[in-house]
């Protein structure tokens, strides 16, 4: 089985967002709100997703593959962030969050103004503590 395409890597976190132009301070502040959560670094995760931590994710075929904890992508119409739906109150905090789109498992948002921070931090938060939970129940 070939291995997944996105995988952690070594490129700077800093490096990338610096080119993300009018996102940077989205972005930065998705950092902070992603590693107080997870308590682990940020790190890139190929070339456009910044992740937190990492936990196993396995495949239908049954291998396993390594994949953030909390993830985010500036992508080019939205911020998209990633492993929101571990959240046992996921509906609920997204009725209260402010304008939004879901899309697999995925959470958009254009800017982080448009937004309730609290409710998104609380999302985050219950969510990496769900993932890790889960993680910790595996083992």
């Amino acid at each position: 089985m070939p291995a997944a395409k996105t995988q952690k890597t070594n490129a700077s976190v800093e490096a990338f967002l610096k080119t993300t132009g009018d996102r940077y301070a989205d972005c930065k502040t998705l950092s902070r709100i992603m590693a107080k959560a997870s308590g682990a670094k940020a790190a890139m995760w190929g070339d456009a997703i910044v992740g937190f931590g990492a936990h196993p994710i396995v495949y239908a075929d049954g291998h396993s593959e390594d994949w953030p904890v909390a993830a985010f992508s500036p992508r080019k119409q939205t911020l998209t962030l990633y492993g929101l739906r571990a959240s046992p109150n996921f509906a609920k905090h997204l009725k209260k969050l402010g304008p939004h789109k879901v899309a697999g498992g995925c959470l958009h948002v254009k800017r982080l103004a448009d937004v309730d921070q609290s409710v998104l931090t609380t999302l985050v938060t219950e969510a990496v503590q769900a993932r890790k939970k889960n993680i910790t129940r595996a083992r």
